[in-house]
């Protein structure tokens, strides 16, 4: 895999075999940063990658000069990958060994973009968006929240919806504050 744009773009990204992930393909990547560019100032933004994975969002966020960044997964492997990716690219990134639910329930911090990539079958799916506006400290007021998931998921119900985007299997589904404009 590599780095998609910024001041990595082009860099490849070695992904280990022992990790328990569906990493979002470039091509996904690519169509989900092409509408970012349109629409945020990254050198402002503090990040949060909820089931982070091999950490690639991240890193695309990272390359992009964002201020910080920080990801959760559970898994040791992710985490480790994360921890030497952010070595090796000298770059502002914390990794967290949280379950995200947990994670969303308790935290006091404050991010002005989540994006979340959960296993596309996780019976609990629904509730990652629920939680993130009911901790009404968690995204900045103009922040923006995208969640990551397959065509058999539909978000687009839940109040703060706002957009979706197609790029051949994966979607993504955009969420603001309801009072934002």
């Amino acid at each position: 895999m590599r780095v998609i744009g910024g001041e990595f773009k082009g860099r490849n990204v070695h992904i280990p075999k022992n990790l328990p992930v569906r990493p979002t393909t470039d091509f996904a990547r690519e169509g989900l940063f092409n509408v970012l560019n349109n629409q945020l100032e990254f050198d402002e933004l503090t990040v949060l990658d909820l089931f982070s994975g091999t950490g690639l969002i991240s890193l695309e966020f990272l390359s992009r000069g964002v201020k910080s960044a920080l990801s959760i997964d559970i898994h040791p492997n992710c985490l480790k990958h994360i921890r030497n990716l952010a070595n090796e690219f000298d770059v502002n990134w914390l990794a967290q060994k949280r379950d995200v639910f947990n994670f969303l329930k308790n935290t006091d911090l404050q991010f002005d973009l989540i994006f979340a990539d959960p296993p596309f079958d996780l019976k609990n799916i629904n509730e990652i968006t629920p939680l993130v506006f009911q901790n009404t400290n968690l995204l900045h007021p103009d922040g923006v929240l995208i969640v990551e998931h397959s065509k058999r998921t539909d978000l687009s119900k839940h109040i703060n919806f706002v957009d979706s985007r197609k790029y051949g299997n994966v979607n993504f589904s955009f969420f603001k504050h309801k009072n934002y404009e």
